[in-house]
């Protein structure tokens, strides 16, 4: 069965809340998580939480501090996200990963791996991650 991340063009699976994504489907049949037009916009809302809410806005700078918030444990194991996508990345679990804006290839690296932690090995569309990381750049 294909994984909600991906029928829902949502690869880090981020849940329904307040805020209007660009590109969001007119109809959310999910109850609990976005659903995107494209797996690009997807992205894009992806990066966007990632390098805009987390790092500037919540200051945090390591795969430890964004996964514990990310994936809380009261929901997750916590423990093996950060060191599955320690492992993934090759970035230490509290090894800053880097401004954005001067470190990209490290925080690509970072988005594939929390989406194949949260959608499996086969769930990564590298192509539109690269497309949704300029859509995301490109507004900010």
């Amino acid at each position: 069965m294909t994984p909600r991340g991906i029928r829902n063009n949502n690869p880090l699976n981020i849940r329904r809340s307040k805020d209007k994504w660009k590109g969001m489907t007119a109809q959310q049949t999910d109850a609990a998580f976005c659903q995107f037009e494209s797996m690009e916009y997807g992205w894009r809302a992806a990066f966007w939480l990632l390098t805009r809410t987390y790092y500037h806005t919540y200051r945090l700078f390591t795969i430890r501090a964004i996964v514990s918030k990310w994936a809380p444990p009261h929901e997750n194991n916590t423990k093996a996200y950060i060191a599955n996508v320690s492992k993934l990345t090759g970035i230490g679990p509290d090894e800053p990963i880097g401004i954005p804006s001067d470190k990209p290839a490290r925080w690509l690296a970072v988005g594939a791996a929390m989406a194949i932690q949260e959608n499996g090995t086969n769930a990564v569309d590298y192509f539109a991650m690269l497309r949704g990381w300029t859509l995301c750049r490109g507004d900010c």
